[in-house]
Parts: structure tokens; C-alpha cells; sequence
């Protein structure tokens, strides 16, 4: 009898050993509609107006918020309804301010980086510093050629950055 129960034992251990046969799910190819939405997305054209609008957006939620930060100088000697007012019309400049700021840095980051990309034919991080240089020069462009080279370097940086710590977190 306790041989039985040794070759049950054997037998029932040497069947967890066998590797098990993993699933192998079969290719699904796209549907058109899915090959055009990529062939629409893949243009920069639409690609830089969607990160425009959507910088437009996020730099309006900044600015209400930071806009409702501000105090005004002489707080103490306004009323209540003084205040809301202030406070209203600072977001409300501040919102359109920075709507303004971020649908352009957007626009243009997005459209560099596309162009360069499509230049290129890769996807690494050269897109992305050449997009940040251009994007840092046009927008601090007014203060002349030492500006736009501060902002050229601090926004290549800054947009390397964003994208390593993207990258570890996807």
C-alpha cells in the first residue's frame, strides 16, 4: 500500500513539472477605420492643432487657478464684492493669458517635433530636444538672440526631462 501512494505522489508531482502551454492569441489586422484614424492622426497638421487646443485648455484651468491665488495690495480696504471682483477679473486675465501661452507652445512643440520626426524617420529623444530648442527660441524670441538661446537650452532640457519621466512611468 505504500508503494501506491508513493507512485500517486510521484505522479501527481511529475505532472506540475510539464511546462504549461501558454495561449497564443491570433493577430487581428485593423479595420479601416482604424487605418484611417492613424493615417489622419499621423499628419502634423492636425497633430500640432490638437496639442494646441489642448494647451489652450490646460493653460485655461492654470490660469483660473492661479488667478484665484492672487491677492489684491490693498485687501484690507476693499469690501467683499471689491475682492470677488479683483478676483474674477485676475482669472479671467490670467485664464486667457495662459490659454494663449500654452496653445502656442503646444502648436509648435507638436509641429517640430512631427516635422523632425517625419525628417528622421526614428522616434527618440534627438525629436525631442530639436522640438524643445525651437519651441524655447520662438516663444522667448522678443528678448532677442541671447533670450531665444536661454530659452532654447532651458526648454530642451525641460522637454528631455518630461519625456524620461514619461517613459520610466508608462
Amino acid at each position: 500500500m505504500s508503494t501506491d501512494s508513493a507512485s500517486e505522489s510521484t505522479n501527481g508531482s511529475s505532472s506540475s513539472k510539464e511546462p504549461e502551454n501558454p495561449q497564443i492569441e491570433p493577430i487581428r489586422m485593423p479595420s479601416i477605420e482604424e487605418i484611417r484614424g492613424q493615417d489622419i492622426w499621423n499628419n502634423c497638421a492636425v497633430r500640432s492643432v490638437v496639442s494646441g487646443v489642448m494647451g489652450g485648455g490646460l493653460g485655461l484651468f492654470m490660469g483660473l487657478f492661479l488667478g484665484a491665488l492672487d491677492n489684491p495690495l490693498m485687501q484690507d480696504e476693499m469690501t467683499a464684492r471689491q475682492q470677488f471682483v479683483y478676483t474674477a477679473k485676475q482669472m479671467g486675465q490670467r485664464s486667457w493669458s495662459s490659454a494663449k501661452t500654452f496653445a502656442v507652445m503646444g502648436l509648435i512643440f507638436s509641429a517640430a517635433e512631427c516635422v523632425v520626426e517625419k525628417a528622421r524617420a526614428k522616434h527618440d529623444t534627438t525629436n525631442t530636444v530639436v522640438a524643445g530648442c525651437v519651441t524655447g527660441a520662438a516663444i522667448s524670441a522678443k528678448g532677442g538672440p541671447r533670450a531665444s538661446c536661454a530659452g532654447c537650452a532651458g526648454f530642451a532640457a525641460f522637454s528631455v526631462l518630461i519625456e524620461k519621466f514619461l517613459d520610466r512611468h508608462a
